[in-house]
């Protein structure tokens, strides 16, 4: 039995194929599956010739993707775990890498995975449930200083330090009990903050942006000649990584001295400037208003 929905669009759906134009044949590794709602864009570009690995933290998405995709199961190999570990992982090289680094609808959608603002649960947060601390855990076994510059950092909250002083005290257990602190620090008119505090706990308890390194870092080295990586982030901390570490593997070395030109780059930028959802995409889906494609071709 299949979980796809065929109204469900995946964000910047039309501007991935453009910009990493799957071609029959070639070889894809998706390193969120989701819903899988790429991934069967990529499938059905590369025919039966071709094939798409695909990962996930989330066990519960491994399972929902390979239903939905179970017509491609000749094509496809899926495999439970964060890309974090990409550099442990003997997978082979690739065509095409691809990561969309925002929530999966699963996880706003479901209360008892912890995400979500607008509907109670458990103050959990992790992507794979079956391993680390929760976001209750952690605001637990964090120091009071430790909190505040998470917040500070990840979600560039100036009342980071009272925030994380009435996080201590309070020790929230659920998600509306973490947006009833909130709300002491920054009472109903300012509840606009409350995105950036479940961002922050969220990329700290499942460690997002060292991920992201280990993606930057171990992606472009298991590109095929020609192979091409995209990268939706959603916001400046992911977007500011994903562009300076592109720009610097399409830069070619100078000579200090002579000023001339010491080693070719190995990378060009096929997207030169920010791909960003069109006007239309964001009025049909609201969570794509900050999403952000950036394309590399390896030479």
């Amino acid at each position: 039995m299949t979980n796809f929905d065929p109204n469900h669009r995946p964000v910047l759906i039309n501007e991935t194929l453009e910009f990493l134009a799957p071609k029959t044949g070639e070889s894809v590794l998706d390193v969120t599956l989701g819903l899988a709602g790429h991934s069967r864009a990529f499938l059905e570009k590369i025919g039966t010739g071709g094939a798409l690995t695909g990962l996930d933290a989330d066990n519960d998405n491994v399972q929902t993707a390979q239903e939905n995709l179970e017509e491609f199961a000749e094509n496809t190999t899926f495999i439970h775990t964060n890309f974090e570990r990409l550099e442990e992982l003997d997978i082979g090289t690739f065509d095409i890498i691809f990561a969309d680094l925002g929530l999966s609808s699963p996880h706003l959608d479901n209360p008892e995975k912890g995400f979500s603002i607008r509907a109670d649960g458990p103050l959990d947060m992790r992507f794979d449930r079956t391993a680390g601390p929760t976001a209750a855990d952690w605001i637990s076994s964090s120091t009071e200083e430790e909190l505040a510059d998470i917040f500070y950092r990840y979600g560039e909250i100036r009342q980071s330090r009272k925030l994380a002083a009435v996080l201590k005290t309070d020790k929230p257990k659920t998600t509306f009990g973490l947006n009833a602190s909130c709300e002491h620090v920054f009472h109903h008119k300012n509840a606009s903050f409350l995105p950036q505090v479940f961002q922050s706990l969220r990329i700290a308890v499942n460690n997002e942006l060292h991920a992201l390194e280990v993606l930057l870092r171990r992606g472009p080295e298991i590109l095929h000649s020609g192979g091409r990586i995209g990268i939706i982030s959603f916001h400046s901390l992911e977007d500011r990584m994903v562009k300076q570490t592109f720009k610097a593997l399409a830069t070619p070395e100078i000579d200090d001295r002579t000023g001339a030109v010491s080693k070719e780059a190995g990378f060009e930028l096929i997207t030169r400037k920010a791909i960003k959802p069109s006007e239309e995409e964001v009025e049909a889906n609201q969570r794509s208003r900050s999403a952000i494609l950036r394309v590399l071709r390896k030479k």
